[in-house]
């Protein structure tokens, strides 16, 4: 399971949440800081990620378009990185069933 973290969150979460989810990334490791949003989700889609952020232009394009990739929407996200990195540790189980369920294109999370 591999995560593209987009820039509106920390680059700083990605070790953070490595044991979990080892192959992820973020836009700035991929070239992708300050790319289009499609730019994002067509490589996402390319290379096997679901997409992490807090911006709902994601979320619309996921419910226009469809999955692959899959987007995972930390909601009204104003929070630390830590707070970050909690509530995706906390739904990690929520997050690993999201992932293999081809029927949903979206998970919304709330700390």
């Amino acid at each position: 399971m591999k995560l593209i973290l987009d820039e509106n969150l920390s680059r700083r979460l990605v070790p953070r949440i490595a044991d979990l989810f080892p192959d992820s990334t973020h836009v700035a490791t991929e070239g992708l800081l300050r790319a289009p949003d499609f730019a994002v989700w067509e490589f996402a889609k390319a290379h096997g990620y679901a997409i992490v952020t807090a911006d709902a232009d994601f979320y619309e394009l996921a419910t226009t378009v469809g999955p692959p990739p899959k987007v995972i929407w930390l909601r009204g996200c104003d929070y630390p990185t830590a707070v970050c990195e909690e509530l995706i540790r906390r739904q990690a189980i929520r997050i690993a069933e999201f992932l293999e369920d081809a029927g949903t294109a979206v998970l919304v999370l709330r700390p």
